[in-house]
C-alpha cells in the first residue's frame, strides 16, 4: 500500500484562491475560486489519498492541521504570496503530526528550490515543474535520491537538486480529473463571475508554445512544449461529468491556450458535439474562424482572450506574437458567430506611457466584448517580465510584500516617467469608461432580466464593485497626496481575474496567524 497521502490547496487568506489552477494567485473581492486540477492527476492515481481544496470549501488551518494527523504525506500546492503562510502551516502540520512527509510543490518552489528549503524547515522535498509522477513514486516507497524532478536535504544538510523530470508526455496515461472532483470536491463551492454557475474546470492539453514575457505558468511549472490528451479520451471524460453533475451549467477547458492548433481543435469539436453540453475556453486571437465556427457548433459559449494592450509595441515588448489588427478580426469572427468574449488587459507592462494606455482604453471600448479584467502588470519569480524588472531597477517589492494582510496584491513595478498611481489610477479609469457607457449597461440589465440566477449574482458583484470602486478613488487621491508602496494594491497581470482592489500592504492573512499561533503553542 502506498503511504497514506493528502493533497493539498492550503487555506490562507480569505477568498484566497492560491494554486493547483489558479495562474495568479490572489484574495478575490468577488467571491471566485478555480479549480486545483493539477493536483488532481496524482491524486487520482494513489489509493487512499485524498484532495483538500480548502479555500473553496472554508476549511481552516486548524481543521486542515487535525485532518493531517491521519496521513503520511503531504503534498502542498504553494504560491510566492502565500509561501510564508504556507511553511507555517506546514510546521504546524509537522509538529501535530511528526511522522508526517512534506513536499511543496508548484511555481514558487521550482524556481526557487534552495530557498524555498532553507525557509522552510518543515519540508521534506520540493518537486520543481511537474509533480505527478514524482509524488506518486515516493509514496510508493521509492527513494529521494533516485526521483527525478526533485530538490532535497542530503545528509549533512546540504541541498540536493536531482536531474530534471522530463515533461509528461502522454496525458492518456494520466487519470480523469473529474472521478477526484466526485470523490473530493463540490462544484457549488466554485464561481467565476464571467462563467455560467455552476461550472467545472478540467484540461485537454499542458504547455503553451507562445512566448509572452509575464505568464507564469508555461515559463514554471507547464512549459512552452505543447502536449495534448486525445479526443476521444477528452470526449469520454466530459461523457463521465455529465452523469456527474447533471445540474452543471457549463464545462471550462482551463488549458494555457486550448486551441492552438486548428486540426486538433476542429477534430475535438466533432466529438464534443454529440454530447449537448456548453463549454467555455481559452483563445488566442489567432484563431481563425473555421475553428472559432466548428468551436461554436459543439457548444462553445465563451472565450477568454489575452488581448494585453491595444498598442503594436508593447505587444512587440512582451513578445505576445500577436497584432492589433489581428485582435479585431478575432473579435469580428467572434461577434459574427455568437461567441462571447471575456478580454484580458494589462497596463503598466514594459514600454508603458501614457499615450499608450490610452490607447488601451479606447481600443477595448472599440471592440466591446461582453466583460474585461484590468490589471496591472506583475512580475512573478521565473517569469521574464521579473528578470527584466529586477535588472533594471523597477521592481519594487517581492515575496511576502507582494500582498498585503488581506492576500490582495500590491503593485511590484515602476518606471521611469510614469508613476505607479497614475497607472493605478488609469486601472480605475478603464474600468469606469468601459463599464459606464450604454451599451455596457445594458448587457447586464439584459442578463439580469431573463435569469434570476444571474440577476442574484450580478447584484452581488456590483455592490462590490461599487464598494471597490469608491476605495480605488481614495487610495489614488492619498497615494498622489503621499505615496507609499504598500498602499497601491492591485491585481495580477496573468489571464484570469475579476477587479482591482486596494488596501495597506505587509500584516499577514487570517489563515496564516492561525497556524502561527498553532506552532507558538
Amino acid at each position: 500500500m502506498p503511504l497514506k497521502t493528502l493533497f493539498l490547496n492550503p487555506p490562507s487568506f480569505e477568498n484566497y484562491d492560491g494554486g493547483a489552477s489558479s495562474r495568479w494567485p490572489a484574495t478575490r473581492e468577488i467571491e471566485s475560486y478555480w479549480y486545483p486540477v493539477w493536483l488532481a492527476y496524482p491524486a487520482g492515481m494513489l489509493e487512499g489519498s485524498r484532495m483538500l481544496d480548502a479555500p473553496p470549501h472554508h476549511v481552516s488551518a486548524e481543521e486542515t492541521i487535525k485532518i493531517g494527523k491521519d496521513y503520511d504525506f503531504l503534498v502542498l500546492f504553494t504560491s510566492t504570496p502565500g509561501f510564508q503562510g504556507d511553511i507555517g502551516l506546514a510546521a504546524a502540520m509537522k509538529v501535530a503530526n511528526p511522522k508526517l512527509r512534506i513536499a511543496f510543490v508548484g511555481p514558487h518552489v521550482t524556481t526557487l528550490p534552495e530557498r524555498s528549503l532553507q525557509e522552510g524547515e518543515a519540508i521534506d522535498f520540493i518537486v520543481r515543474r511537474e509533480f505527478d509522477y514524482a509524488a506518486v513514486e515516493f509514496a510508493n516507497g521509492k527513494p529521494l535520491s533516485e526521483i527525478l524532478g526533485i530538490s532535497y536535504r542530503g545528509p549533512n544538510g546540504e541541498i540536493i537538486h536531482n536531474a530534471d523530470r522530463p515533461a509528461v508526455e502522454d496525458l492518456d496515461a494520466l487519470p480523469d480529473v473529474v472521478d477526484v472532483y466526485q470523490r473530493d470536491l463540490d462544484p457549488r463551492r466554485y464561481n467565476v463571475p464571467f462563467l455560467l454557475y455552476p461550472y467545472v474546470a478540467l484540461y485537454t492539453t499542458r504547455g503553451c508554445p507562445a512566448q509572452c514575457t509575464f505568464c507564469l505558468w508555461p515559463q514554471t511549472l507547464s512549459g512552452h512544449p505543447w502536449r495534448k490528451r486525445s479526443s476521444d479520451r477528452v470526449a469520454a471524460e466530459m461523457a463521465k461529468a455529465k452523469q456527474y453533475w447533471p445540474w452543471v451549467k457549463e464545462f471550462f477547458f482551463d488549458d494555457d491556450t486550448f486551441n492552438i492548433q486548428k486540426a486538433r481543435t476542429i477534430e475535438l469539436c466533432s466529438k464534443l458535439k454529440p454530447l449537448n453540453i456548453t463549454w467555455s475556453c481559452t483563445s488566442r486571437v489567432t484563431t481563425d474562424y473555421e475553428t472559432l465556427k466548428a468551436m461554436r457548433e459543439a457548444g462553445c459559449r465563451l472565450l477568454i482572450v489575452g488581448y494585453e494592450s491595444g498598442d503594436p509595441q508593447i505587444l512587440k515588448n512582451i513578445k505576445k506574437g500577436a497584432t492589433v489588427e489581428r485582435a479585431r478580426q478575432f473579435t469580428k469572427d467572434c461577434k459574427k458567430l455568437g461567441l462571447l468574449v471575456h478580454g484580458d488587459f494589462i497596463l503598466g507592462l514594459p514600454g508603458e506611457t501614457k499615450e499608450s494606455i490610452r490607447r488601451t482604453i479606447d481600443f477595448a471600448k472599440d471592440i466591446d466584448v461582453e466583460t474585461i479584467q484590468v490589471s496591472l502588470a506583475h512580475a512573478y519569480p521565473g517569469t521574464e517580465l521579473y528578470d527584466y524588472a529586477k535588472s533594471n531597477g523597477f521592481l519594487k517589492l517581492e515575496g511576502a510584500q507582494m500582498v498585503d494582510e488581506m492576500g490582495h496584491q500590491v503593485a511590484m513595478i515602476e518606471y521611469p516617467g510614469i508613476s505607479r498611481d497614475y497607472i493605478l489610477e488609469m486601472v480605475h479609469r478603464f474600468y469606469d469608461e468601459y463599464y459606464f457607457r450604454p451599451k455596457a449597461i445594458f448587457r447586464i440589465v439584459k442578463k439580469a432580466a431573463f435569469d434570476s440566477t444571474e440577476r442574484k449574482r450580478l447584484y452581488k458583484e456590483a455592490k462590490s464593485f461599487l464598494k471597490l470602486r469608491a476605495a480605488r478613488n481614495r487610495t489614488v487621491k492619498e497615494a498622489r497626496r503621499q505615496p507609499e508602496p504598500g498602499l497601491l494594491e492591485v491585481r495580477s497581470g496573468e489571464t484570469k481575474g475579476e477587479l482591482v482592489s486596494i488596501a495597506p500592504a505587509g500584516k499577514p492573512g487570517a489563515a496564516q496567524k492561525e497556524a502561527a499561533e498553532t506552532v507558538n503553542a
